[in-house]
């Protein structure tokens, strides 16, 4: 008998977990949820991560998903801690810049938070995947070349570790290697598993 599979709903437009979600071959729809980042005040990296990541996915079914008899909804959001500091996407070269200035020769660690949501069942859990990424001790005549190459201004800490950024670093100390691009996938796929969505006996039953 084929059982009705849920829709999957990724709560972000960033590409970079677009493309890491359909790494898993399960077809799912991109939704912008409106959900303001700004932190609280004294609110710590890690617990800013995890309630802007449980925030984007409720905010989804309440603007897209109504009438809808089944999803799952993944929110996600990254915060690079720079000493207990939460370090934002830049926007800006200068701003990317000055983040680089404080990040030169530290250890900064990357929160990347993973909520999934099906409110069908009632599933809502939230859950954090930390990775410590070493700098290297830049010059600004390096900083600047790299920043005038990548222009990783939509990226927390202002470099991307999948290309030209690795040369930028001393070691990265992680338990999943998709985690510091963005969407901590074995951390999700857990997640999604628990809330009711195997993809892979998915991807099975469909005879992929």
């Amino acid at each position: 008998m084929h059982i009705s599979l849920p829709r999957l709903i990724l709560a972000s437009t960033s590409p970079y977990r677009r493309e890491l979600l359909g790494r898993l071959r399960y077809p799912f729809d991109t939704v912008s949820p409106q959900v303001d980042e700004t932190p609280h005040p004294g609110e710590r990296p890690a617990a800013l991560a995890l309630r802007l990541a449980q925030a984007k996915a409720l905010a989804v079914p309440r603007d897209t998903a109504a009438g809808v008899a089944d999803v799952v909804v993944i929110g996600s959001d990254q915060v690079a801690d720079l000493h207990g500091t939460p370090l934002g996407k830049p926007g800006s070269h200068e701003r990317a810049l000055a983040q680089w200035r404080a990040m030169r020769g530290q250890a900064v660690q990357f929160h990347t938070a993973v909520c999934v949501w099906r409110p069908a069942t009632g599933y809502l859990q939230t859950a954090l995947d930390t990775v410590t990424v070493r700098m290297r001790n830049l010059d600004d005549a390096q900083i600047e070349a790299y920043l005038h190459l990548e222009t990783p201004y939509d990226c927390a800490g202002s470099a991307k570790c999948e290309t030209l950024g690795i040369a930028l670093l001393d070691a990265i100390e992680s338990q999943d290697p998709t985690s510091l691009v963005g969407l901590p996938l074995i951390l999700t796929n857990r997640l999604l598993r628990e809330a009711g969505l195997d993809v892979l006996a998915a991807l099975a039953q469909d005879g992929h």
